[in-house]
């Protein structure tokens, strides 16, 4: 069995009640649910929330919330994994059983399609490895990135030598997105982590669906790429 975990608790910080947040006219966490209802490979959907607004969203798409997440594991500082941990035992004791698979599917990665998570099952399969994550090609390549020090700075990486263009420099590198962790219950609870490196599969999606909400700034990025990719109008000031 794959479940699909959606951790969504009520409070934020950069956008007020970010979850709730409209995009494209539905609530931010409505487009990973639909995405999750979409997929071929999900089994189960479990839905991590304190807040009753969130839980009313989910219910209202057709999602059974009966579960709750404790306040003392809503706040800002909760590690990602207590929350998993916490939800999984839950589900585990009221279903008989526990999931094969532990899909993570974060509110804040609106544009992820139901493809990309079919793709990302498909890989993670295929591969027989324990974790996967999803990454998109880099905006800004590590060879014109630098990290500064007391006395100096460097630069994250160095292209070939004579290498003066973009175009000179090597395209392996990625960023680890967000939109999509992936892993084998028993190995997740045992290591407490989705991501091991040099381990995990990298399953590679196009930078345009692996936007991370975290300010009102991403909200608006996010609905521009998406109106351009679906020709979707724009959210007049009066809905």
């Amino acid at each position: 069995m794959l479940l699909a975990f959606i951790p969504a608790r009520g409070g934020s910080k950069g956008i007020p009640r970010k979850n709730l947040a409209l995009l494209n006219r539905k609530p931010l966490i409505q487009h990973t649910i639909e995405a999750a209802l979409a997929s071929q490979y999900v089994d189960a959907i479990l839905i991590s929330t304190d807040d009753q607004e969130i839980a009313a969203t989910a219910t209202n798409l057709g999602v059974d919330c009966a579960y709750r997440r404790p306040p003392e594991l809503a706040a800002d500082t909760t590690a990602m994994i207590d929350t998993v941990e916490h939800g999984l035992l839950w589900f585990g004791r009221t279903r008989g059983s526990m999931p094969d698979e532990v899909l993570l599917l974060q509110p804040t990665s609106p544009l992820r399609a139901a493809s990309d998570i079919d793709g990302a099952v498909e890989a993670f399969r295929s591969k027989g490895v324990d974790s996967l994550v999803s990454a998109h090609p880099m905006a800004e390549h590590p060879c014109e990135c630098v990290v500064t020090g007391k006395k100096s700075w460097n630069f994250l990486a160095h292209g070939p030598e004579g290498a003066v263009r973009r175009q000179d420099y090597e395209d392996n590198y990625y960023f680890v997105n967000g939109a999509i962790y992936l892993a084998r219950t028993a190995v997740l609870l045992k290591e407490r982590k989705f991501v091991h490196e040099g381990k995990s599969a990298l399953y590679v999606m196009p930078r345009e669906r692996g936007i991370d909400i975290d300010t009102p700034l991403d909200l608006i990025l996010a609905e521009a790429i998406s109106r351009q990719t679906n020709n979707t109008p724009r959210t007049s000031p009066g809905d």
